[in-house]
């Protein structure tokens, strides 16, 4: 096996953590009856509404086929509506989506900022933030297969 290098061995933390953080947010979100992956959905939809599946998607962490599945389950639910204008869809939320979010935001951005409000320092933080802010615009500029 080849010897790790400094950046394989940091992308292996960070994929750890984000993992891990996935599975408690997993659990903390069940008490509003949602999902990391629908949490998320939901919040880019607050954010860009009115936006097609497509631009949702490249916002997202799920697959287009995964999109479409949570899509039609937020709209069974009411969370959502998708509205036809000539020849595109677009989604935004419902008051009942937008109430259910209003409820889980405060408290999901409480929860992610304890794991590093309980181990890091305020200036490790802004440090930390920095550094992350510097690396994720480099691979924005990295060109994906096919695309």
């Amino acid at each position: 096996m080849h010897k790790n290098t400094r950046g394989s061995l940091i992308w292996l933390r960070l994929t750890r953590f984000t993992h891990q953080s996935n599975l408690l947010s997993n659990d903390f979100l069940k008490q509003f009856d949602l999902t990391t992956a629908q949490f998320d959905v939901l919040m880019q939809i607050s954010t860009y509404e009115p936006l097609t599946q497509s631009e949702l998607a490249e916002k997202v962490t799920v697959t287009q086929g995964g999109i479409s599945r949570m899509l039609a389950r937020l709209e069974k639910e009411g969370l959502i509506q998708r509205k036809q204008e000539w020849k595109t869809k677009t989604i935004s939320l419902t008051n009942k989506g937008r109430e259910k979010l209003d409820n889980a935001f405060e408290n999901q951005l409480e929860f992610q900022s304890s794991f590093f409000d309980e181990c890091l320092s305020e200036e490790e933080q802004k440090m930390l933030y920095s550094l992350m802010s510097r690396v994720q615009k480099n691979s924005e500029k990295k060109k994906l297969p096919n695309r």
